[in-house]
């Protein structure tokens, strides 16, 4: 995350082509097909796929691939602007958080009948081709899976030395490991980006396997939600620093920093930043813990993949491409440079995966075929306002004992389901 605002200014830099579309052609006699690749997190990721276009054109000397960096932040608006103008790329990053929002515009390849005849059938991971199906309505594959993430808690193995595999266990060291006046067991991420972690946590402790019930009704304010969220905002002050209720993800990195605090929830995107403070030795990571129903139940992080455009005239050489990058090879030098997850389960088994433990842990946890994945409901338009601008300060409210969780929750519940009705009217549901 941090990596990617920090590059997100120099994204203009990062477009090594300006032209856009699809089918175009290298020039004239050169007997080669041009497609054009839109990157939706350039600058970052840019000398990632300019040394992965070189390695593909190489295997593949009758095609060019033209790279355009997309900025992140604005590569949504980008994408419904060039399918507006019919100007769409061949081949384009896509994220879960926005596919429903391009599919129903129609303008993307379901890559179904590809994938059954590709060599990376049966080499991809089963959750994250799940997550994809489930983000649509006709449950089609609109995005070949790269990547994904898992959250989890950093911990500073001087001070905890077991990781705890229950929420009863992680409650106990969160107090255990708390030494006023400013040793503190845990940080709550109080500020920007707060809600999507209270959900995961929520559901790994209560063990609900989906966001909503068969009525369409959200399930986020179910009692044993709101008795997670009691106990945790039951930390604030007493196990966590004051300062944690508008602590977006720097700040609240920077306590961890500190050496004061012994456990933190993120994702595997803040290794680096871990590594940087304390040392790749100090830290460790364990999987969100289980609830008292025993099920690990883990909310699935947006997948990041490749999609082809309808648009696009040469679709043969837009799916190769996309076989390249979801190779075992092109997968694995992806992710390793990255730190995420590798889609590629071949790729799921190299070595520096397997040496990373925070990583090996992610793995595993998301191939136990007893895991339990909940897919959050980003194909609603408006998960992204609701789970941010419109919670976030109710959130702070909790912690402050201003509101209680019960009456934070139904009012979350409400919105999620309100939304996911309009979704369900709107798609013929």
């Amino acid at each position: 995350m941090k990596m990617k605002v920090a590059w997100a200014a120099l994204a203009v830099l990062a477009v090594t082509a300006t032209g856009c579309g699809s089918g175009s052609d290298s020039g004239e006699g050169s007997g080669k097909t041009t497609i054009t690749f839109w990157d939706n997190n350039g600058g970052a990721r840019t000398p990632i796929y300019q040394e992965l276009i070189k390695r593909f054109e190489a295997a593949n000397p009758t095609i060019h691939v033209e790279y355009v960096g997309v900025p992140i932040a604005s590569v949504q608006q980008k994408y419904d602007t060039a399918v507006a103008g019919g100007d769409t790329p061949d081949v384009g990053g896509v994220t879960t958080s926005y596919l429903a929002n391009l599919t129903g515009q129609q303008a993307l390849e379901p890559a179904d009948e590809w994938l059954a005849k590709s060599g990376v059938n049966g080499k991809l991971a089963t959750p994250m081709l799940d997550s994809v199906r489930k983000t649509v309505p006709d449950g089609k594959l609109y995005l070949v899976p790269n990547t994904s993430n898992m959250d989890v808690v950093w911990y500073l193995k001087d001070k905890l030395q077991q990781a705890p595999a229950t929420w009863d266990e992680f409650f106990t060291d969160a107090d255990r490991l708390t030494k006023k006046p400013d040793q503190y067991g845990y940080t709550i991420r109080g500020g920007a980006g707060s809600i999507f972690q209270i959900l995961a946590e929520m559901y790994s402790y209560s063990g609900i396997g989906e966001f909503f019930d068969a009525s369409g009704k959200s399930t986020v304010n179910d009692p044993k939600n709101a008795e997670f969220l009691g106990r945790m905002a039951g930390l604030y002050k007493k196990d966590t620093p004051e300062a944690d209720v508008t602590n977006d993800f720097p700040k609240m990195v920077a306590a961890f920093g500190t050496g004061k605090i012994a456990m933190m929830h993120h994702n595997l995107g803040s290794y680096n930043d871990h590594v940087k403070a304390h040392g790749k030795d100090k830290i460790g990571a364990f999987a969100l813990p289980t609830g008292p129903g025993g099920k690990r139940t883990v909310v699935a992080n947006p997948v990041d993949g490749f999609a082809v455009f309808k648009s696009s005239e040469h679709k043969d050489a837009a799916w190769k491409f996309v076989e390249f990058l979801v190779s075992r090879d092109g997968n694995s030098y992806w992710n390793q440079q990255t730190g995420q997850i590798p889609a590629n389960t071949d790729a799921q088994g190299d070595s520096w995966v397997q040496g990373l433990d925070h990583l090996k842990t992610a793995v595993d946890t998301l191939n136990d075929p007893s895991t339990q994945v909940v897919s959050p409901p980003y194909y609603l338009p408006q998960f992204s306002s609701i789970t941010k601008a419109d919670t976030e300060p109710l959130f702070q409210k909790v912690l402050l004992g201003q509101m209680k969780p019960q009456e934070f929750l139904d009012t979350l519940a409400q919105k999620l389901t309100d939304a996911q009705a309009e979704w369900k009217k709107a798609n013929g549901g």
